[in-house]
């Protein structure tokens, strides 16, 4: 059927502090920035609204379980497939690593930590864009077999123009910590700042643009999953990240001649590229539940414990993802936002622990309860399997010199995050021996001193 031509002008601008979303997680969404251009009735008719390509990009196997399986339907001016072959990128990016194991990576049981890394001292003469600026910390597990996770840190100064990344590896999870990210999808546009985080799923083209200049932040990467809503269980039905907080973007496309726009893949932890003609951003409708989306921590309804004691931090994960196991997550995205502190009678900064998860670190902004000094904004750790941690000497010190009669407090003015899984993670060799690493995390623990009193017990320390 011909339908009437419209005059469409398109712009680029980037979306402003009240642009509009769609609202929901898992929703079947539809959104057409042409009124009438997506297909009614069916996902692939013969000839597609004003002259349209159908493409369909799947999340999950055709057979997944329908709960589960995830795809949409994109309606473009140019099918994705018209491009020269891909080509190895060169120079390489070999700060990146999917496949982990002992030619790559290194294990150690030891605590790490890490200092920011600069952002404002990068030359105007070294620019460097989001895909350049990445760098892997750890991770553990294959991006060939589908199953692992890798964490990876990015500092960047300059935007992508004329070209898009593509992960074909896995989900991203990104936590900006300094300057907003401006991200065009092929399902529209997100505003992100720090404060918030964006997923990008598998396979989704996208582009990266600094609006306030040099950017840093975190990323983590999952392989063969994608992330869900934790399960409240006798919660109930409400508090911690709530479904209609999440925003996804709204159609928008361009149409113009992009001679040598670059399309750069990440596929098996190495870059490839391809040329093509035109913007992959091209996509004028588009529905579906496997779509790019933003959420603000802000929005995070945290829940503690309210008498006694100290509830496991597993009470802030806002993101998960699972695996076969029942109650054991491949991947965990867990906050430490603001919040009261009401525990009576009770060490109030988190536990010392050994943890069969391991546990990395980043902090966006402020300070972090468990540590007086040294965990800075932009900074990471991480403790692994069964590594000892928790709070500095410090923090324990003036704890228990508040003794019992500390009354309620109010954490504030600081967003701590951790992303915690079950494997164990291999630390990347150019984070080993980053110039960043502090050589002296340990020492923030070696001013604990025994405050054993020995009342109650005989010479040999038995019970009397």
């Amino acid at each position: 059927m011909e339908q009437e031509q419209q005059q469409i002008t398109i712009t680029n601008d980037f979306p402003s502090d009240d642009h509009e979303y769609l609202s929901g997680f898992g929703n079947t969404f539809e959104s057409e920035s042409i009124p009438g251009s997506l297909p009614r009735g069916q996902n692939s008719p013969l000839l597609c609204p004003y002259g349209l390509y159908a493409e369909q990009i799947s999340g999950t196997s055709f057979t997944s379980p329908h709960k589960l399986n995830q795809r949409s339907w994109l309606y473009r001016i140019k099918p994705s497939v018209t491009h020269e072959p891909f080509q190895a990128r060169f120079p390489r990016h070999d700060k990146l690593v999917s496949e982990f194991d002992k030619s790559n990576s290194y294990t150690t049981p030891t605590q790490l930590r890490w200092k920011p890394k600069p952002v404002d001292t990068v030359e105007e003469s070294a620019p460097v864009d989001f895909v350049e600026g990445l760098y892997t910390v750890c991770g553990a597990g294959s991006s060939f077999l589908r199953h692992g996770f890798a964490i990876h840190m990015y500092t960047a100064n300059k935007s992508m123009d004329d070209c898009a990344f593509c992960n074909a590896d896995g989900d991203f999870l990104i936590v900006p910590q300094k300057g907003r990210l401006w991200i065009t999808t092929e399902c529209g546009k997100l505003q992100v700042s720090p404060g918030e985080i964006v997923v990008i799923p598998q396979g989704f083209r996208f582009a990266v643009h600094l609006p306030d200049g040099p950017s840093r932040g975190y990323v983590s990467e999952i392989f063969g999953t994608h992330f869900q809503l934790p399960d409240l269980g006798p919660i109930g039905a409400n508090g911690l990240a709530a479904p209609r907080d999440f925003l996804v973007p709204k159609a928008w496309f361009e149409d113009a001649s992009r001679p040598g726009y670059t399309v750069v893949q990440k596929y098996g932890g190495e870059l490839f590229v391809a040329k093509q003609d035109f913007s992959p951003f091209n996509v004028v409708a588009w529905h579906g539940n496997y779509v790019p989306y933003k959420y603000d921590l802000n929005k995070f309804c945290p829940y503690n414990t309210v008498l006694f004691d100290h509830s496991d931090p597993s009470i802030n994960t806002v993101l998960t993802a699972p695996t076969d196991k029942p109650g054991v997550a491949l991947l965990d995205f867990v906050i430490f936002p603001p919040r009261w502190l009401v525990a009576e009678h009770t060490f109030r900064p988190p536990y010392y622990h050994r943890n069969c998860m391991s546990e990395f670190m980043g902090l966006i902004y402020g300070g972090y309860e468990a540590k007086a000094d040294g965990f800075l904004p932009g900074g990471a750790s991480l403790h692994s399997c069964m590594t000892p941690h928790g709070p500095d000497t410090k923090t324990y010190e003036a704890t228990i010199e508040s003794g019992h009669d500390a009354g309620p407090s109010k954490i504030t003015n600081t967003l701590a995050f951790m992303f915690e899984s079950c494997l164990i993670p291999r630390i990347s060799l150019c984070a080993l021996k980053s110039p960043l690493m502090d050589n002296d995390y340990y020492q923030c623990w070696t001013g604990l001193k025994s405050h054993f009193s020995g009342e109650g017990a005989d010479s040999k320390g038995n019970g009397v």
